[in-house]
């Protein structure tokens, strides 16, 4: 697995098709750290479609589940490490005797769970407790618990990152995820057989939406989920070597300052930025402007260390860039969240229906609504982001995909994939 620039073709990739685990999401949406509840079963053909049309690119595409059912079904070693993954995962509860009836049960009956259902059971982290009936003792009745279900694991890019010498497996920031990470990890080391790994630890955080790689220099943001600690593990794990980096703290508006403020905004680097092609980044001026940082070069023993300052929109522009400024309603609609799948050929979200449907069922603050709507009323809003005219000019070859249904858990095409080698 080897990535040296976002721009370069991708020719494999790993998702994760939405199952169960997101049904409870639908419940309580925020706690989940999702935008808004959608529709499930429209969700998954917009997944399918994504599915599809990487395949159509020429992308070798390995979907999550199926990848470990596969590799448990030709090796007898790695089904035997899913059993114990999965034996570590479930928990029973009750007396101290019916607790180990149970497990003992459990454990004996594993080797007959097909794989497919072993790995439904990481996703959900069941818990069983045990409970007498009391009209008769000699039944009990169970009620069951899903401690931390990973709805959010179809956002298949932030668990990892891939460099240009092996891949770090991150230390995601907030709970609801955490486990994420122990999943990529168990597959991509034994079932895609990756040696080149690396772990950050679990003081620090880094999360993959926060890495862009561009040929000889890499960014990495930090900011709510990705902290400083985090980013130097990772420009330190020997997995990326590049001759610099830009460390750069993810910005918001002026108008959110001391408010309010959407996690769109900056949850991520890909939530304000994003390379569609050598030399041409897709941002928000405004965004870009203010976001500072800092430069750390590669010295002559091969240690990096802090060469320089600057702000994103300057540092880019001191390596040849050209930009795509993003409007307000754009960078709300996940402009900036496409997929590159060659160089300057995008999987880009349908950017006017996931704005219309964020305003519709009253996403935004009444203060960012009306400002979107203001941004929208101007001239030439008809056309926007990817089919706006100063892209063309560009040379950019915009595929538009309908996620409007799976960008409610906070993330479009960029988010949805692991982008795993790239050529």
């Amino acid at each position: 697995m080897r990535i040296s620039a976002e721009w370069q073709k991708l020719t494999e990739a790993m998702i994760h098709r939405p199952g169960i685990e997101i049904a409870y999401a639908m419940l309580a949406p925020r706690p989940f750290l999702f935008e808004r509840p959608f529709k499930i079963t429209k969700a998954v053909r917009e997944h399918e479609s994504l599915e599809r049309v990487l395949k159509e690119n020429g992308v070798r595409v390995r979907v999550l589940r199926d990848t470990v059912v596969d590799e448990a079904e030709k090796s007898i070693d790695f089904r035997k490490k899913l059993e114990e993954k999965v034996k570590s995962t479930v928990r029973f509860f009750g007396t101290v005797e019916s607790t180990n009836r149970a497990t003992a049960e459990f454990v004996k009956n594993i080797e007959t769970i097909d794989s497919s259902t072993l790995f439904q059971i990481l996703t959900l982290e069941p818990a069983i407790d045990l409970k007498r009936d009391m009209d008769d003792l000699s039944v009990e009745y169970p009620t069951v618990y899903s401690n931390i279900p990973l709805a959010n694991l179809y956002f298949m890019r932030d668990q990892q990152a891939v460099g240009n010498n092996g891949v770090v497996i991150g230390n995601m920031k907030k709970r609801q995820r955490s486990r994420e990470t122990e999943i990529t990890d168990f597959v991509i080391s034994n079932a895609l057989h990756e040696n080149g790994v690396s772990r950050v630890s679990e003081d620090h955080s880094f999360e993959g939406g926060d890495f862009i790689p561009a040929g000889e220099f890499a960014l990495i943001g930090t900011g709510p989920r990705t902290d400083m600690d985090g980013a130097m593990e990772v420009i330190r794990s020997g997995r990326f070597d590049f001759d610099e980096f830009f460390v750069v703290t993810n910005p918001i508006y002026d108008f959110m300052e001391g408010g309010t403020r959407d996690s769109m905004i900056n949850m991520h680097l890909d939530t304000y930025f994003n390379i569609a092609g050598d030399g041409i980044a897709v941002t928000a001026f405004d965004l870009a402007k203010k976001a500072e940082g800092v430069v750390m070069g590669k010295g002559a023993r091969g240690e990096y260390m802090e060469t320089g300052r600057s702000n994103l929109y300057d540092y880019m522009r001191g390596k040849g860039y050209n930009f795509i400024n993003l409007r307000l309603s754009e960078q709300m609609g996940y402009s900036s969240n496409f997929l590159t799948v060659s160089d300057r050929k995008i999987l880009a979200v349908n950017v006017k229906q996931v704005i219309r449907k964020l305003l519709d069922e009253n996403v935004f603050s009444r203060k960012l609504a009306d400002m979107v709507r203001s941004d929208l009323a101007k001239k030439d809003s008809d056309r926007l982001f990817p089919e706006r005219k100063d892209i063309t000019d560009l040379g950019l070859d915009c595929i538009t995909l309908e996620l409007s249904e799976l960008t409610g858990g906070y993330g479009g095409a960029h988010c949805m994939t692991a982008a795993l080698n790239r050529n």
